[in-house]
């Protein structure tokens, strides 16, 4: 094979579960991951899958939810790219845990860090697959107005991210 496929791999995402994607390149990245997202935020669930990209190749979770811990799984042999990881999350935000995973020493990249739908962007060559790109929800279909705006601190508000 002289070039590399493309390809689009949709992500199975609950409404309320929030996902992360991301590279690492470590055995331990699956419990090092663990240990980051479990002190982040009391009461967070979570799965963790991390695609391994040498030896037996396996995905290896780990995670405090059942659930949570399958669906990463199969999003990540969905995506199959090695060293590539999924976290997928409930009762906390993206902005809760993203520095503690970015914080982890063997993880190179976030792709993403969302509720959006998520598509992973992927390119295949004959040694494997590897993540080019996600596409995080939809296209921006303008400029906020004051109304926009607005809305916008009223939910910052609301959820308990600014006093004013």
């Amino acid at each position: 094979m002289a070039g590399a496929e493309i390809s689009l791999v949709d992500m199975d995402k609950p409404e309320q579960t929030q996902i992360i994607i991301g590279h690492a390149g470590f055995i331990k990245t699956a419990e090092d991951l663990y240990e980051a997202l479990i002190s982040s935020v009391p009461k967070i669930r979570f799965g963790v899958a991390f695609n391994e990209a040498s030896g037996p190749r396996l995905v290896r979770v780990e995670g405090n939810d059942a659930g949570l811990k399958r669906l990463a799984g199969r999003n990540a042999l969905a995506i199959g790219a090695g060293h590539s990881f999924v976290i997928m999350f409930e009762e906390a935000y993206p902005i809760n845990v993203s520095n503690a995973v970015k914080s982890v020493a063997e993880v190179s990249t976030i792709f993403c860090a969302t509720a959006n739908h998520v598509q992973v962007v992927l390119a295949k060559s004959n040694l494997g697959s590897a993540i080019i790109g996600v596409v995080d929800g939809s296209d921006a279909a303008g400029i906020e107005k004051d109304d926009d705006r607005k809305r916008r601190r009223g939910l910052l508000k609301r959820i308990g991210y600014k006093l004013e």
